[in-house]
């Protein structure tokens, strides 16, 4: 029947056609969507570090990961620099047009995406308060310092940051923090959702001929396990160093919302995970700002 018509959107669930679940998920909304959080949070990292070409900018390792990549690629290290989001835009317009999807967009859908990110976002809020686990926010502690104690009963922030400089004025600010987090929200979900989770699915399904059912449960497994892993231990400058305490109740928090992350991603398409990504971890800064914090 006409009425009962599926559009098949790339995602697990077929939404029906130019329904709201249906065109949010379109690569175009997460374009439309993510922008004003890609300018945030670079607009941020200029301005809570002015020395803007030193490279000490507080920066989320996924993003340093997409600089050195694009380095070793060839671009020069203040193209590089400025790279990372147009690569963003850039990969989103590929699956646009690899999707065959409608170009078109509603502005009005922006707003009800917001609101559907910071809902998804309160399980895991909930999650994490409930587990009561000691952590400090990654963005308050650089992962060249492993001096700083954590704090008592904090929300888990699910951010791995570098700061190139120990003194980047306002590196342990509310603002430095919320920037991170919004960074993190975009970057860490494009390497370990949309980039990690298709190059495992390629291998376990074209390359080891798994079923699809065992390819993505095990793609999800371990793009969960990584992206827990990469708070603690991160590869930069060509070294392994330690981004934090580790503490398996942090870590078992974390590779369960690598596990939520993916499983979003798969239903609702990347702007809607990034965005969810990115309000927590704005709300889990706010809350332990205000009520953690001493």
């Amino acid at each position: 029947m006409k009425g009962n018509h599926k559009y098949s959107t790339g995602q697990l669930l077929n939404f029906a056609r130019d329904s709201y679940f249906e065109r949010t998920s379109r690569p175009v909304y997460a374009m439309v969507f993510l922008l004003p959080f890609i300018v945030f949070y670079e607009l941020g990292t200029i301005f809570i570090n002015t020395d803007v070409l030193s490279q000490s900018q507080v920066r989320v390792v996924a993003f340093v990961w997409l600089q050195n990549f694009l380095e070793y690629l060839g671009f020069g290290s203040r193209l590089a620099w400025m790279m990372p989001p147009l690569t963003v835009v850039i990969i989103l317009a590929a699956l646009q047009v690899a999707s065959r999807k409608r170009w078109s967009f509603g502005i009005g859908d922006m707003w009800p995406m917001a609101v559907e990110c910071v809902l998804l976002a309160v399980p895991l809020i909930v999650l994490s308060l409930f587990l009561n686990t000691s952590v400090v926010s990654e963005a308050d502690v650089g992962w060249f310092d492993k001096t700083l104690a954590p704090g008592p009963n904090t929300a888990v922030v699910l951010s791995a940051s570098v700061e190139g400089s120990p003194d980047a004025a306002g590196g342990g600010s509310l603002l430095a923090n919320i920037v991170t987090g919004i960074g993190a929200g975009i970057y860490e979900e494009l390497v370990f959702r949309l980039i990690l989770i298709c190059l495992l699915m390629m291998l376990f399904q074209d390359v080891l001929r798994l079923s699809r059912r065992n390819s993505i449960i095990l793609a999800v497994v371990i793009s969960a396990a990584l992206f827990s892993v990469h708070h603690h231990i991160v590869y930069l400058e060509g070294r392994f160093a330690q981004s934090g305490p580790f503490n398996w109740m942090e870590f078992s928090f974390r590779a369960v919302a690598g596990v939520y992350f993916a499983v979003l991603f798969s239903i609702r398409g990347f702007g809607v995970t990034a965005g969810t990504h990115a309000f927590y971890d704005i709300i889990a800064t706010v809350i332990n700002s205000v009520f953690f914090q001493q």
